[in-house]
């Protein structure tokens, strides 16, 4: 099969409570649409954003555009690195990829911007990563320096396209820019409903980059594809993103992170479990071990965990709090945060951690997100790509 005409065959999920058969739903990633991009690649020297999720099929991109001739200089390497096995926050060397030799930047920790030297000898640059469509996952942070530093240096970028596993909805707090960091780059939801290829059309028309400056990007389209397709991953996207269950929870669970609160690190079922060294948390247990390339420090490592097994939850759950206010209230004090700072980053505001101490209710705490969530959505519309329908 001529990977210009590749497709991928996607299974459009059903609730566990339905009975009807599931449907299907041919999806063509962006990339796989050769025709569109390679003659913007004739003669030109090229950089790739990519790492173990940039597959056609069984194919890596960057072995699908040598074979084809394109003249790849160098690949540059997100959280996690090339190949996707680095622990999350762990530092990623810069090095050389064994099968092609070709020069692998890592674009994370304190290089997360390329400089003038690495695009001094590119003329365009592809990014092409399976996001997950939650705003603290930090591949589109990645996108927006990359965004960044091509506009300063005139350089394009080619966004290929691929689906959002969340984008069938938007929710969450939109981020107070007080609170911007690499958790964090925009003032959007926590669940921002968009592709990369639409949320960099959002960057640059709201001008979102550094004194507002404008990227030269064009985004390859998928075929095929709408909001409302449900799309499990053919490979986890981060170690600690195993399955489409954790997928869906992550936006949820990832609020746990900076609170005593397990979230299943150092389990086979992370982001699907929670708990705490107390039998009082729950009947569920587990033990959380050092797993090296997932988690090798996890927190409550070799300590016994009691709390919820989520992987009995319909595989649609959405964003929720419930499960922050729940633990919240089994233990009411500061010392429920672990990092009060790191968890406002996730949030985007500090709003939430005094809403937790009022004691207010989840309806009442998503109540004061819906009129900035009602203007995201307003201002989202003309960069949309894919229908809603």
């Amino acid at each position: 099969m001529k990977f210009n005409t590749l497709v991928f065959t996607l299974l459009i999920a059903v609730s566990s409570c339905q009975s009807q058969p599931a449907s299907l739903q041919e999806v063509t990633v962006g990339a796989a649409r050769f025709e569109q991009y390679l003659p913007l690649l004739k003669n030109k020297n090229v950089g790739l954003v990519v790492n173990q999720t940039s597959m056609l099929g069984k194919v890596h991109l960057v072995d699908a555009l040598l074979n084809r001739g394109v003249q790849i200089k160098k690949i540059f390497a997100p959280e996690h690195g090339f190949r996707g096995i680095a622990d999350a926050g762990e530092h990623v060397e810069n090095g050389v990829d064994v099968k092609t030799q070709l020069p692998i930047i890592s674009l994370y920790g304190k290089h997360k911007k390329p400089t003038n030297e690495d695009l001094e000898d590119i003329d365009v640059v592809i990014f092409d990563i399976q996001d997950v469509g939650v705003r603290f996952y930090t591949y589109i942070s990645t996108m927006h320096y990359v965004m960044e530093a091509c506009a300063e240096q005139g350089k394009t970028l080619l966004v290929l396209d691929r689906p959002n596993p969340n984008g069938q909805y938007i929710a969450g707090p939109v981020l107070d820019l007080k609170f911007q960091s690499f958790v964090g780059m925009h003032p959007i939801p926590i669940v921002h409903g968009l592709t990369v290829g639409e949320l960099a059309q959002m960057i640059n028309g709201e001008k979102w980059l550094t004194n507002g400056i404008q990227c030269d990007v064009k985004i390859i389209e998928m075929g095929g594809y709408t909001h409302t397709t449900t799309y499990n991953l053919p490979i986890k996207p981060s170690p600690n993103l195993p399955n489409q269950r954790s997928i869906l929870l992550y936006p949820s669970l990832c609020l746990l992170e900076p609170t005593i609160i397990s979230i299943g690190r150092g389990t086979p079922f992370p982001f699907q479990i929670t708990g705490f060294p107390d039998s009082s948390y729950g009947k569920f247990s587990f033990t959380p071990i050092s797993i090296d390339g997932a988690s090798k420090y996890p927190k409550y490592e070799n300590k016994k965990c009691f709390g919820k097994d989520l992987r009995e939850l319909p595989i649609d759950t959405k964003f929720t709090i419930k499960w922050l206010l729940e633990y919240y209230r089994k233990n009411p004090s500061d010392s429920f945060f672990t990092s009060p700072s790191f968890f406002d980053k996730l949030v985007g505001n500090s709003t939430l951690r005094f809403q937790l101490k009022e004691g207010l209710s989840e309806q009442e705490i998503e109540k004061s997100w819906r009129a900035e969530l009602e203007d995201y959505k307003n201002r989202s519309l003309k960069y949309r790509i894919y229908s809603y329908d």
